[in-house]
This record gives C-alpha cells, sequence and structure tokens, in this order.
C-alpha cells in the first residue's frame, strides 16, 4: 500500500515517529501487529481494512484512473480532453512566423536601399 501510495519508508517513519529501519522491519514481518496497523493506516491516510484487503491490481487501475484527471491513455498516451485545437494553434504559430519573417525581410530590403544610396552618394561625389 506504501508504495502504491508514493510514500517512502522514510516519509511513513517521520509520521509514526520511528527510523526507517523500524517501518522496514514492519514491512517484513508476515503478520503485524493490529495497533501498528492502525498506525501505518493512518499515517498513508487509509484505512486499517484497505490495507488488509489489499487488492493490488484493482488498487493500481484505481490510482491511475483517479490520478489522470478523467484522462483516456492508449498505448501510454493520454488524452487530456483538450478545450482547443492544436491544429489552430499550430496555424497560428505559422502565420505568425510568416508575419516576423516578412517584417524582418522588409527591414534588410530597406537596409540594403539605404546603403545603395550611400553608395551612390559616395560614387557622384
Amino acid at each position: 500500500m506504501r508504495e502504491l501510495l508514493n510514500f517512502t519508508q522514510e516519509d511513513v517513519a517521520e509520521k509514526l515517529g520511528v527510523s526507517q529501519q523500524t517501518v522496514s522491519n514492519i514491512e517484513s514481518n508476515e503478520t503485524v501487529d493490529h495497533d501498528q496497523l492502525l498506525k501505518m493506516a493512518k499515517a498513508m491516510g487509509v484505512s486499517a481494512d484497505a490495507i488488509k484487503h489489499l487488492d493490488e491490481d484493482a488498487a493500481v487501475y484505481n490510482i491511475v484512473t483517479n490520478t489522470n484527471n478523467g484522462a483516456h491513455s492508449v498505448n501510454g498516451l493520454s488524452n487530456y480532453n483538450c478545450t482547443f485545437n492544436p491544429l489552430d494553434k499550430l496555424m497560428e504559430a505559422i502565420e505568425k512566423n510568416e508575419k516576423l519573417y516578412e517584417k524582418l525581410l522588409k527591414s534588410e530590403q530597406e537596409k540594403v536601399a539605404m546603403l545603395e544610396r550611400f553608395l551612390e552618394e559616395k560614387k557622384n561625389s
């Protein structure tokens, strides 16, 4: 349960006021004292029954489902139900780049024209 909830032994030990080694020893025992189980459950924010009747596959499914905020996952890719069309955003970015390119090109053309005038004036002087 601790691992499924992404707690380290140190996290639980700190909440219980014991050493990490103590938590490790508790976890390695075949049976756990009822009072210790209650304390561990409280430290992790779950019920003792949840630990006793842990179905790891069901727990993993619930954690994944609930932590993705309703996102659907296919082959490891999540769909977060976008509120915008990504292609529209891409097209907006392309249009902005085109406008910036046009401004830069115009600026460069103005510089070239200015240099040509300057050279022409020098040539005529």
